[in-house]
């Protein structure tokens, strides 16, 4: 399901400091961002850490150990109650630590109660203790998320459902009600090797790229994935592809708003559907926001007119 415009994106700060200060400041920020002409909100995902964070792939890990993280689809059901047109995402979500019936009846449930407007994006993760503490084996993790997408999908469709797979397995079941988006959108993360490849094929309408990710490689990713579509009898016609911008900084050190836009025209250029932009890094106190969601929508208009 491919948009007509490209489509912007707002990565909202639902970790760290502004995680201490309840739901209100959050929900009140995404109502703002959509009079504004946001599009979407994403938000991240982490259930627990250990005290060891050296395996975060982009550098030091931005957050201590035992900073707050609140659980994303809680927070977008909240949104979902008091916005009408606002696209409600995950980027990313660690979909191999979620059991897939649950995972399945959580989502349907924001889909329908958000009239239609859920999309998410899934990945692995990084961090191992959290997967030990979820019961999940970490270097099975890329079985696993195929399964839990894969049975998440069937659930999705229909009633009485059997499936059969390595790690998750049922007969003659139903998860109702149904999303009401048929289908609903899925989009997965990471690099395009092999088996990601296969993945987004087999169960994906999407793509997420690395973050920062530069115009050339997302260009050369969405030829990949049409080329691979075409030998496997598969339309991407339609793909989305959601790449979230890497922040900037100036001289000084301060993370520089229109540099952070500058790959914008040439991402669009290049097939991206959706462009998120990397609110966190802008505002220490979420309820600060506005003035940069405002500059933030006047440069996106400049960048697509």
């Amino acid at each position: 399901m491919q948009t007509s415009e490209p489509r912007l994106t707002l990565s909202l700060p639902t970790c760290g400091p502004a995680a201490s200060g309840g739901p209100r400041p959050l929900v009140e920020l995404a109502v703002r961002a959509e009079e504004r002409g946001i599009d979407a909100v994403a938000v991240p995902d982490h259930i627990a850490f250990g005290p060891d964070t050296a395996g975060y792939p982009f550098g030091s890990f931005p957050l201590p150990p035992d900073a707050p993280f609140l659980e994303p689809l809680s927070v977008l059901m909240a949104i979902a109650a008091v916005t009408r047109d606002l696209r409600l995402t995950t980027g990313i979500l660690i979909a191999p630590l979620r059991r897939a019936a649950v995972l399945a009846k959580t989502v349907a449930t924001l889909d329908v109660m958000s009239g239609g407007r859920v999309e998410l994006g899934v990945g692995v993760g990084w961090h191992e203790a959290e997967y030990r503490a979820c019961g999940v084996e970490y270097h099975r993790r890329g079985a696993v998320l195929d399964d839990v997408i894969g049975a998440c999908r069937a659930l999705w469709q229909q009633a009485d459902v059997t499936f059969s797979s390595e790690t998750v397995n049922f007969a003659s079941l139903s998860s109702l009600p149904l999303p009401v988006q048929q289908p609903l959108p899925v989009l997965i993360a990471g690099s395009l090797h092999a088996r990601n490849v296969r993945r987004i094929l087999a169960t994906g309408d999407g793509w997420i790229p690395v973050m920062g990710a530069s115009p050339v490689i997302v260009a050369e990713g969405i030829a990949l994935l049409r080329a691979a579509g075409i030998e496997q009898g598969r339309d991407l016609s339609g793909l989305l592809v959601r790449s979230e911008l890497a922040p900037r900084f100036d001289d000084r050190g301060r993370p520089d708003l229109d540099a952070t836009l500058e790959p914008v025209a040439a991402l669009i250029a290049a097939g991206v559907t959706d462009v998120q932009f990397p609110l966190p890094y802008f505002v220490s106190d979420i309820t600060r926001a506005d003035d940069v969601v405002d500059r933030l929508v006047a440069g996106w208009r400049r960048c697509v007119a």
